[in-house]
């Protein structure tokens, strides 16, 4: 439920204005066939997300100053880089993967294991990168979407990729008891939820239908490296609308 709620909360400045994601027939068959159980997990998620995780995402938010927030947030996106930069290079995004494995050079060392964001000042922006994203390039088709227990909704190839993803961390290869590790991921994961707090209220309609087109459109942008098949503002009265690309795209 978590990542599907930022997916949805990330992609919402583009909902109001671009038609959804193109899908082929049979995927949008084996997706209709999925809805049933697809709900009734979502609905399982929603709920422990209502009485779990949120409370704890709102206690951290509380206790916790402002400025540990953005240094923890650090933390995790600076090891998050690492995952980025494997599977640039996998994509034969070269430049980028050395750039990506420049911030984490930079932000480990000058930045203070990553505390502080120094690699951004410096023109070396983060990018999203992961292992269904590199399937995608190599032409594997995406599947599916399906919502899966505590962890929300993805397609085949998204879920097929969080084991070798998992495996980059580099907190799975330090020298920690694995209740260290643990307490590490429940960390993240709490203070990830807890940055979406104040953006809840923006979700509109059928719930499922809004995050479940936000992640697939996002899913899109980020294969596409952000590259629209079509201008989705060109018939648009609102055709000089301007969103941040970039911001999209963290």
């Amino acid at each position: 439920m978590l990542r599907q709620l930022m997916m949805g909360l990330v992609a919402i400045s583009l909902l109001s204005g671009c038609a959804g994601a193109q899908k082929a027939p049979q995927q949008e068959e084996a997706d209709s066939a999925l809805e049933t159980y697809n709900r009734a997990m979502f609905g399982f998620n929603d709920t422990l997300d209502t009485y779990v995780l949120r409370p704890l995402a709102q206690g951290y938010q509380w206790v916790t100053p402002e400025l540990a927030q953005e240094g923890i947030a650090n933390i995790f996106n600076n090891l998050g880089d690492v995952k980025t930069a494997t599977n640039a290079l996998l994509q034969g995004k070269f430049q980028q993967a050395a750039q990506d494995s420049g911030r984490f050079l930079m932000n480990s060392t000058l930045g203070i294991f990553g505390i502080f964001d120094v690699a951004t000042p410096f023109g070396w922006q983060r990018h999203d990168e992961d292992f269904g994203q590199t399937l995608a390039v190599w032409g594997v088709p995406q599947g599916p979407y399906v919502v899966l227990p505590l962890l929300g909704g993805y397609q085949l190839t998204h879920a097929l990729s969080l084991a070798p993803d998992a495996y980059l961390a580099p907190i799975r290869h330090m020298d920690a008891h694995e209740s260290a590790e643990n307490v590490a991921l429940a960390l993240d994961t709490v203070q990830t939820r807890a940055q979406y707090l104040n953006q809840e209220g923006l979700i509109q309609g059928d719930k499922y239908l809004f995050l479940k087109d936000a992640y697939l459109q996002r899913r899109q942008f980020l294969i596409q490296d952000g590259r629209l098949e079509e201008d989705p503002f060109a018939n648009s009265a609102e055709a000089d609308f301007d969103y941040d690309a970039e911001a999209f795209a963290d």
